[in-house]
Order: structure tokens, then sequence, then C-alpha cells
């Protein structure tokens, strides 16, 4: 699998909100982090807890792919997000759209920054 269909492949798994499977392309050791910035979510079980969450409490939560380009051990989105009614009672988060850059260590994704 390419790197780029191995970054589709989170997506869909991501809209399917199943963490296993999107954590499933990471490396161990991988990480989110805003880009440039603080590490949002750190490692594999990281990033399943802090996606697990962030699907209960956004159960209607998507992304949408607007762009894609893959670069050596790179893939970029663009992605169209929306979040839906929140479990908490919280406001609605309006839709946004957010650059995605997905690093690659062999097969698997290291690191992905979000630029929002």
């Amino acid at each position: 699998m390419s790197h780029l269909e191995t970054a589709e492949a989170m997506i869909a798994a991501y809209n399917a909100q199943d963490v296993d499977m999107y954590v499933s392309y990471m490396t161990d050791e991988a990480c989110e982090a805003n880009y440039r910035g603080d590490v949002v979510r750190e490692g594999k079980e990281g990033t399943r807890s802090g996606l697990a969450a962030a699907f209960a409490r956004w159960p209607e939560n998507r992304a949408e792919i607007v762009e894609k380009q893959a670069i050596g051990n790179y893939v970029i989105f663009r992605e169209h997000v929306t979040r839906g009614p929140a479990t908490d009672g919280s406001a609605l988060v309006e839709p946004f759209d957010v650059i995605a850059v997905y690093s690659f260590e062999g097969d698997k994704c290291s690191r992905v920054e979000f630029i929002r």
C-alpha cells in the first residue's frame, strides 16, 4: 500500500470511528500534533484513547478529503471537518478546514500534524 493509500485508509477508519483500525496504520511511537507545536495525542495508545473520547463527544464527526498530495515520505490532505452536535451539550462546532501532514517511517504513519 502506498503512503497515500495508507493515509486515505486512516481517514476511512476515522470516519467509521474505528480507532483500532486507525491506529493500526501508525507506528507505536506515532503522535498527532499541531503543526510545529504541541503534541495533542502521544503514542499509539494516546491516539487511540484521545480519538475514542472525541468520537464519544461528537458521534457524527467526519473528515472529507478535499485535496491530496503525496511527496516522498509525506502525504498532505486538505480536509473539511464536520462534527455535528456534541453529546455533552456544548455549543455546536462550525465546520472547518484543516491541512493534515502525514509523515511516514517505512509503511507506517509516524506523525500527523494539523494546520488550522
